[in-house]
């Protein structure tokens, strides 16, 4: 290949519409356009959701460890949780055998929105067009790239 076809094939992969990461900016936008008028009746945004999805999972977590799953730090955290605790969705309590720890629970509220969850995710899986087996093959793929851009 000579120099001119070199220089058209890298102003080709240079191409916005080539780009994996415009890709997925674009699809995590319209995932997030997708959700919002099914969280807006249940007075949710998408951050809170994510916060309450990782305590259906596990009705009792840490603040820590909470941002360890969620990837978020603690300055944006908190006041995602202040703000459920204010809409009675979860309790935050200090730690009895280490008080610097700060428990966060499903109230009994919190717990019984999870129906609306499943809904949730019904929704979106369908308004995807994609399969179950795709969904999940798009999710691993998506993961591998995460964890190959994390490592040092």
């Amino acid at each position: 290949m000579d120099a001119e076809g070199n220089e058209k094939t890298m102003e080709s992969l240079l191409r916005l519409d080539q780009q994996i990461c415009f890709a997925l900016y674009g699809a995590a936008h319209a995932f997030t356009r997708a959700y919002k008028p099914l969280l807006d009746p249940i007075g949710l945004t998408y951050p809170q959701y994510l916060v309450m999805m990782a305590l259906w999972e596990k009705e009792t977590s840490t603040v820590k460890a909470l941002g360890e799953m969620l990837g978020l730090d603690s300055g944006t955290l908190s006041p995602l949780l202040k703000r459920l605790e204010h809409a009675g969705l979860i309790t935050r309590k200090r730690g009895t055998v280490d008080e610097r720890q700060v428990l966060v629970a499903l109230t009994p509220k919190g717990a019984d929105l999870k129906k609306e969850g499943v809904k949730i995710m019904a929704a979106i899986g369908g308004a995807t067009g994609c399969g179950l087996e795709e969904l999940a093959q798009l999710r691993d793929q998506v993961n591998a790239l995460k964890e190959g851009l994390s490592r040092p």
